[in-house]
C-alpha cells in the first residue's frame, strides 16, 4: 500500500480516484453480445458460455435433479449457517415495510402513497472463483418479502456445466426456482430482453465484473431498471491508536481478496499505527489462499495519515466508500458525521464480513464513489411507490381557483378548463 501523510485539500479529489482496469473495446464488445443474445436467444447463451466460460450447456434451465442434488453436497453446517444468516437478512429487511398514512391536505382533499411490487426481477449472482451465495440472500429475501411475483436468478456455470451446489441450494431454501446457467453480460442480455428459455425481467439486480456492469448500463438505456452501479469492492478504514492492529488488516485482507481491482484504503492520524497494520497486512497476507489476488489489490491501495480524525471523516465523505469501518474512540459519536458511505460498521468489533453475510444489512451496496447519490440495496430496491388522491366536491372548490390560476399562467388552458368545468356545474347544481 501507498502511504500518503497530510495531503493538501486540493490534492483530494486526485487521491480519491479509484483504480481504472480498462478492457479493450469494452463497450463494442459488451454491444455484440447484447446484440448476439437479442437475435439469436438460446442459442447465443450457449455459444458463449462455450467461449467465456469453456462450458458446454445442454439445458440452460437447472433441472429439479441438480436441485435436489445439491441438498447432499451442503454441509450441515453450512445448511446452519444459511439459515441463521436468512433469518436476520429477513427480520432486518423486514422492518422496512411500512404503512403509508392518508394525509388531508386540505378539507376534502386526501393524498397517500402506496408500495407495489415490481413484478418481474432478474438476480444476477457472480460465479468464476468465488461463486456469491450470499448474494442469492442479499437479493431473494428482500424480492420475497416485497412480493415479486416472478424471481429470475442466473449464475454462470463451471467448466462442467455445473452450477455451485450451494448457489442451488441457497436459492431452493428460499424457494426460488427459475434458475439459468448463465453468466456474464450475456446473462444480462438474457434478463433484459428475455430469450425462448429465460424470461424478460423489469428489473435487475447484482454485482459482477466490469462486463456485467457496462451491460446493466448499457441495457437500462433501453429501459430495463436496474439497481444501483455496482463495481469493484472497496473499503475504507478509519482507525486511531485505541484500534487493533490485526483487526484493521484482516479488514482491508477481506476486501483486497475480492479481485486484484478492489481498493482498500486506511486513514489514521497514528503514524506508528499505520506501520502496525503494515506488518500484520504482510503477516496474514502469507496464508491466505487468495494472497496472489490480494496482494495485487493492494498495489493499488493506500494509506493516509492525518493530523486529527476529524480529517479522516472529512476525507472519507468526499471518498464516498462502498464500506466504512469505524475503528476509533467515540466511534459512535463520529458515526452522526458520516454524509457518504454505503454501510458503516462502528467500533473494533464491528467487522465487514458480518455485514457481508449475516447481521441482516444488504452487501449490495454502491461502489466508486456512488454512496454520495446512491443507496444500496434494500426493500425499497423491490417496489414502486405508487401515489393516490381522492377529491371531493369540496376538496374540488377549495383548490379549484388554485390550479386555475397556476394553469392559466403556464398558458395550458386544456388544464384550467380540466377544473373549471367542473366547478360551473357544482355552481349549476346549487
Amino acid at each position: 500500500m501507498k502511504n500518503i501523510t497530510n495531503p493538501t485539500i486540493s490534492d483530494w479529489a486526485k487521491i480519491c480516484k479509484r483504480p481504472v482496469f480498462p478492457a479493450e473495446d469494452l463497450e463494442d464488445k459488451v454491444k455484440n453480445i447484447l446484440e448476439l443474445v437479442q437475435q439469436k436467444g438460446d442459442t447465443a447463451l450457449k455459444e458463449l458460455s462455450l467461449k467465456f466460460d469453456k462450458a458446454v450447456v445442454e439445458e440452460l434451465k437447472v433441472s429439479e435433479a441438480e436441485i435436489e442434488a445439491s441438498k447432499k453436497q451442503v454441509s450441515e453446517e453450512l445448511k446452519v449457517a444459511i439459515s441463521v444468516a436468512a433469518k436476520n437478512i429477513r427480520s432486518f429487511h423486514e422492518a422496512q415495510q411500512l404503512t403509508e398514512t392518508i394525509v388531508e391536505t386540505m378539507p376534502g382533499i386526501q393524498c397517500w402513497r402506496k408500495s407495489v411490487a415490481i413484478e418481474n426481477v432478474g438476480l444476477y449472482i457472480p460465479g468464476g472463483s468465488a461463486p456469491l451465495f450470499s448474494t442469492v440472500l442479499m437479493l431473494g429475501i428482500p424480492a420475497l418479502i416485497a412480493g415479486c411475483k416472478q424471481i429470475v436468478l442466473c449464475t454462470p456455470p463451471d467448466k462442467d456445466g455445473n452450477i455451485n451446489p450451494a448457489v442451488l441450494y441457497t436459492a431452493n431454501f428460499l424457494g426460488i426456482t427459475q434458475i439459468f446457467k448463465v453468466g456474464g453480460a450475456q446473462a444480462i442480455a438474457a434478463l433484459a430482453y428475455g430469450t425462448e428459455t429465460v424470461p424478460k425481467v423489469d428489473k435487475i439486480f447484482g454485482p459482477g465484473n466490469q462486463f456485467v456492469t457496462k451491460a446493466k448500463e448499457l441495457v437500462q438505456k433501453n429501459g430495463i431498471a436496474i439497481d444501483l452501479p455496482a463495481g469493484p469492492s472497496e473499503v475504507l478504514v478509519i482507525a486511531d491508536s485505541t484500534a487493533d492492529a490485526d483487526f484493521v488488516a484482516s479488514d482491508l485482507l477481506s476486501q483486497a481478496e475480492h479481485g486484484p481491482d478492489s481498493q482498500v484504503v486506511l486513514l489514521s492520524d497514528s503514524s506508528e499505527f499505520v506501520e502496525k497494520v503494515k506488518l500484520a497486512v504482510d503477516e496474514q497476507l502469507r496464508v491466505l489462499p487468495r494472497a496472489d489476488i490480494a496482494a495485487k489489490a493492494l498495489e493499488n491501495s493506500f494509506s493516509v495519515i492525518f493530523n486529527s480524525i476529524g480529517e479522516c471523516v472529512e476525507f472519507s465523505n468526499r471518498y464516498a466508500p462502498e464500506h466504512l469501518i469505524l475503528a476509533i474512540e467515540n466511534a459512535q459519536e463520529f458515526a452522526y458525521k458520516i454524509q457518504n458511505a454505503g454501510s458503516v460498521f462502528i467500533g473494533n468489533y464491528s467487522c465487514e464480513s458480518a455485514g457481508d453475510y449475516a447481521s441482516g444489512t444488504n452487501h449490495t451496496l454502491p461502489t466508486n464513489g456512488y454512496a454520495r447519490s446512491y443507496s444500496g440495496v434494500s426493500l425499497d430496491s423491490f417496489v414502486k411507490k405508487i401515489t393516490f388522491q381522492n377529491i371531493s366536491r369540496l376538496g374540488l372548490q377549495n383548490i379549484g381557483r388554485t390550479v386555475e390560476v397556476m394553469a392559466g399562467a403556464e398558458q395550458l388552458l386544456a388544464h384550467r378548463n380540466a377544473v373549471s368545468i367542473r366547478l360551473k356545474k357544482i355552481q349549476d347544481e346549487k
